[in-house]
């Protein structure tokens, strides 16, 4: 390979491709050869490097310097500039949000500052479709040495010193699953990745898949050693292409090279793996119901025990681990157990990866040390929520997907662990996170999670079949103004049924945002049935919208906004609502820069400024 005095790593990651990161990558191949310094400088399409909402991003290699939100039309002044003439390009830097000073360096921009990289060690490094940059950094290492080096029984000591928990949700330690299954005797063990992923806001395996795939294969190859499997699969739901083209040509790679097939490393170690796409079911994220769907069956879960250690696929011990989990395991041998527990508290060891979604300023994919505080991620990372200076203002978190849970403002310095978050009454889950600010309607957000738990329902348990469509009923009842008195106890028996009373995980925690919306958010299911109002004006049925003409400087934005030509008035003067054409739309609270737009209850019709202010 040519030696290249700088590298231009530019992010290529599904959310990076659909903003035409691939044609970035053309032009800047274009524009360096009109230079004469194709030969000085190389282009090379890496995997997500995480800020994904300041997508396109190049990070020039080995200063690190850091581009965001590059146009085809900033390539030449982008070459010219930083390339020939020695000046990187300040206007494509990130900005301090109080002094708009560039910061030019990747480590010090407040996104990166706090994430420690050990899964994503390889964001942004490599091109996650040539082997031979992974293994140039210690790639296929701890394959060498678990095969060459280590019986089935040292593996899983490691891994278990390690206590790493389960990255999918459940955080069942990882080296008790392997040391269940190696135990086992049977002629054929299989080894599974998980890589369908579900969530709603989730894209942790996404990009781990699509970055790094070899850390999966990797991972898998030394669990199949410990546990004696000489078969796997890879999981992954036919929404993720780019995913599934990288592992494609991962594998063919990896049986190139040796790593995979017979006798690996001439270490005596057979294994083949494939990929299996998965048809998009929500419910095939549980263990059983995979491992069904992998069988060509109806992908619905099975009472346990036996456990899938014990009789997984086609009735043989299986070990079924998650992305992430794997992309930790190549890590751990290498560097060990103590290494890694040098990270994270007692219980919950490690890093975590978490995606970052909704109203927060910097979504993307994070890694963080266990134990980090929810503000530190909020704030520091996140960056807080977009519009503060208008009024938003942090107001919760969904953790754990639909079948996670909200966490309120009032609790943002709990720590990051798996017991703390269960002690609010979320989950840790997969690692999404959602976060909502003061303009979000909690009870319509419960709702929506249960709409999405409710479909995605396999229907072969009735707890969760019938029970998670009452509780549907009793939710679109309320946000639609005719919640009665004691839907909210009913709703809560209802929770406590399904939960004890349903097959498999998804029903099981599908009334966990419906639980935790009540437990911190109780005032709001209140006032929706009690007083008919939306407080936030989400629920069309249960707001009036009004214009206070004390604040109204009459600008004319929120008649501009409207589409059903609702608001009337002079310029510079008070406009006002004519509530009978108002659809309810909200574009004119959005639009107001003045706070004159108020939400007033439904059955209010007049200009009650007072009533409303609050």
């Amino acid at each position: 390979m040519p030696k290249y005095r700088a590298s231009l790593m530019v992010c290529a990651g599904a959310g990076c491709e659909a903003c035409g990161c691939i044609k970035i990558k053309n032009a800047l191949i274009e524009e360096l050869k009109k230079r004469a310094l194709e030969k000085e400088i190389g282009v090379v399409l890496t995997g997500c490097m995480g800020p994904c909402q300041n997508a396109p991003i190049i990070l020039v290699y080995p200063e690190k310097i850091f581009y965001q939100k590059v146009k085809l039309e900033d390539i030449p002044l982008l070459v010219e500039e930083h390339f020939l003439k020695g000046r990187p390009v300040e206007r494509l830097m990130y900005q301090e949000s109080e002094t708009k000073i560039a910061v030019p360096v990747m480590g010090n921009i407040p996104f990166f500052k706090h994430q420690v990289l050990r899964v994503l060690r390889n964001k942004g490094m490599i091109d996650p479709e040539k082997i031979e940059e992974y293994i140039a950094r210690d790639g296929y290492q701890a394959t060498a040495q678990a095969l060459l080096e280590m019986t089935p029984e040292e593996i899983t000591k490691v891994v278990k010193d390690s206590e790493i928990r389960g990255r999918g949700g459940a955080g069942f330690p990882t080296g008790v699953k392997w040391e269940s299954c190696a135990k086992m005797a049977a002629d054929q063990k299989y080894m599974c990745c998980n890589g369908d992923e579900g969530d709603p806001g989730a894209f942790m395996d996404r990009a781990l898949m699509e970055s790094d795939p070899h850390a999966i294969i990797e991972g898998m190859i030394i669990g199949a050693k410990a546990i004696g499997s000489t078969k796997g699969y890879i999981y992954v739901r036919a929404e993720y292409p780019l995913a599934i083209h990288r592992l494609k040509i991962a594998i063919d790679q990896a049986y190139e090279a040796g790593l995979l097939g017979k006798n690996i490393l001439d270490s005596g170690t057979d294994f083949d793996l494939e990929i299996y796409q998965g048809a998009g079911a929500f419910v095939c994220g549980e263990s059983t119901a995979l491992m069904f769907s992998i069988e060509g069956k109806r992908g619905m879960p099975r009472l346990t025990p036996p456990r899938s250690t014990e009789a997984g696929l086609w009735g043989k011990p299986t070990v079924l681990n998650n992305v992430e989990t794997l992309a930790c395991v190549p890590q751990i041998i290498l560097k060990g157990a103590d290494w890694f527990k040098s990270m994270g508290t007692e219980k919950s060891t490690g890093t975590k990866v978490f995606s970052l979604s909704g109203a927060i300023n910097n979504a993307g994919l994070v890694e963080v040390p266990m134990g980090i505080p929810l503000r530190t991620i909020i704030y520091d990372i996140g960056g807080g929520v977009p519009g503060a200076k208008r009024g938003r203002k942090f107001k919760a978190v969904q953790m754990g997907g639909p079948s996670g849970g909200c966490i309120p403002e009032s609790l943002i310095d709990t720590p990051v662990t798996y017991e703390d978050i269960e002690k609010t009454g979320a989950i840790m889950g997969s690692g999404g996170m959602v976060f909502m600010d003061n303009t979000t309607c909690m009870v319509d957000m419960a709702k929506f999670f249960l709409e999405f738990t409710t479909d995605e329902s396999c229907g072969k348990c009735p707890p969760c079949r019938i029970g998670t469509k009452i509780m549907l009923d009793l939710l679109t009842a309320i946000t639609g103004g005719r919640g009665k008195e004691g839907d909210i106890e009913t709703l809560e028996e209802l929770s406590h049924d399904i939960i004890d009373g349903s097959l498999c995980g998804l029903g099981q925690s599908a009334p966990n945002p419906v639980l935790t919306t009540i437990r911190y958010f109780r005032d709001e299911y209140e006032s929706h049935i009690k007083d008919k109002w939306c407080k936030v004006g989400v629920c069309r049925n249960l707001c009036t919208f009004l214009i206070n003409p004390e604040v109204c400087t009459g600008c004319g934005a929120c008649m501009r906004a409207c589409p059903s030509k609702a608001i009337i008035g002079e310029k510079k003067k008070p406009h006002k609502i004519i509530q009978e054409a108002c659809v309810q739309c909200k574009s004119c609270y959005n639009t107001c820069k003045f706070n004159s737009i108020i939400i007033g209850p439904a059955q209010y019709k007049g200009e009650p400024v007072a009533l409303v202010k609050s």
